[in-house]
């Protein structure tokens, strides 16, 4: 990082360096509704316990967040990515995002609904993310599934990469099994050893384009991090040889900016993957079940008991896996309480879906007598 303390030798802001970090006519144009210039404009590359680093293409320095944004702690306040307008040390406002990556709050899950009651913001203005996973006890295609109703809640463009492919003479079966449900999303298989899928993940590094890495701890980010820049950048962890992941070295979320133009973000290890807000995500993870659903009976078909359901022919034929089926019947129920939560509070909720239980339970018992 620079030495940033003479802001007055800080020369006004070029265009084209506020491009070579991501500014587009997006941003300007909300800028310009904001009756801001672009001399204001710095770009936050981490979040600090004492404050935010900015930059605007020239130097870095260290920024607090005005009065106003102290009071309001949630998507007002900003994080990592976030353009932001400047006046000196303080940042006085956000401009508006292009995009948001955020997640439901570790410990804050609603006790049966599965969703989060606080939202956790991961960054900003992004253009791809990558789910890292690592080719060890860290692969789990049930939580791939996740990572990806994720990304895509978020309006965002997944690219699944699957770390540590030399410890195994055949790595490619981890990619042919990820590709049974993540249909049109690239996979990239890596290894530090021979630089192995360098070029494919390079290719969205460009010049303005920013990527987020998100994943667990030991999945491989950090070393990823590496091989991309071709140097140490981030500190990496030791495999331990009991669990035969790498240790969690990650403690801050900032923008590196990479030789090939981008800007790419490490993340800390991600321990639960708890949704916060609805969207199109679980109808894009699982769209070979809702392509199914087409050819349902009712139009209306919850794919649960009701006759003629293609779905749940899919399921006892063997062509749909009932894990897969189970993991979207999870999400698509998580999915409805957020939508439900909007309107309503989260304890008339859970008394309504008890009830729904009871009346469930009552009718099945009357058909038994």
């Amino acid at each position: 990082m620079n030495d940033t303390t003479d802001l007055s030798a800080t020369p006004s802001n070029h265009p084209d360096l506020l491009r070579q970090l991501g500014w587009s006519d997006f941003f300007a144009s909300g800028l310009a509704a904001m009756d801001q210039t672009e001399a204001s404009v710095a770009r936050v590359f981490s979040v600090q316990r004492n404050g935010f680093i900015v930059t605007n293409g020239h130097k870095e320095w260290l920024c607090s967040p005005a009065g106003r944004l102290l009071k309001q702690r949630d998507r007002e306040y900003p994080v990592t990515g976030d353009w932001v307008v400047v006046d000196s040390t303080v940042i006085t406002s956000i401009i508006p995002r292009k995009s948001f990556l955020s997640r439901g709050e570790a410990g804050t899950r609603h006790s049966r609904a599965g969703s989060a009651t606080r939202e956790q913001a991961i960054a900003a203005n992004l253009d791809t993310v990558f789910i890292v996973c690592g080719l060890d006890r860290d692969f789990n295609i049930r939580r791939l599934e996740r990572y990806l109703a994720l990304v895509y809640n978020c309006g965002l463009s997944p690219v699944i990469v699957l770390t540590k492919a030399d410890q195994h003479d055949a790595p490619e079966s981890f990619q042919q099994e990820t590709e049974t449900i993540a249909t049109g999303v690239a996979i990239v298989l890596t290894s530090m050893q021979d630089n192995r899928g360098t070029s494919e993940l390079e290719s969205y590094l460009g010049a303005g384009q920013t990527v987020a890495m998100i994943g667990s701890s030991g999945a491989g980010k950090s070393t990823l991090a590496n091989m991309l820049y071709g140097s140490e950048i981030q500190a990496t962890g030791e495999i331990s040889a009991s669990v035969g992941k790498g240790r969690h070295t990650t403690t801050v979320r900032e923008l590196i900016r990479m030789p090939q133009g981008g800007l790419l973000m490490d993340n800390p290890g991600i321990r639960e993957i708890a949704f916060h807000e609805g969207g199109d995500g679980v109808e894009q993870t699982f769209a070979d079940i809702q392509e199914l659903a087409e050819a349902c009976r009712f139009s209306d078909c919850s794919h649960q008991h009701e006759p003629g359901c293609a779905v749940l022919n899919a399921v006892e034929s063997g062509d749909i896996e009932q894990d897969r089926f189970d993991s979207y019947n999870k999400m698509k129920r998580e999915m409805e309480f957020l939508e439900s939560r909007r309107n309503k509070s989260a304890d008339r909720v859970e008394k309504e879906r008890w009830q729904d239980v009871a009346k469930m339970i009552k009718h099945i018992n009357k058909k038994r007598k």
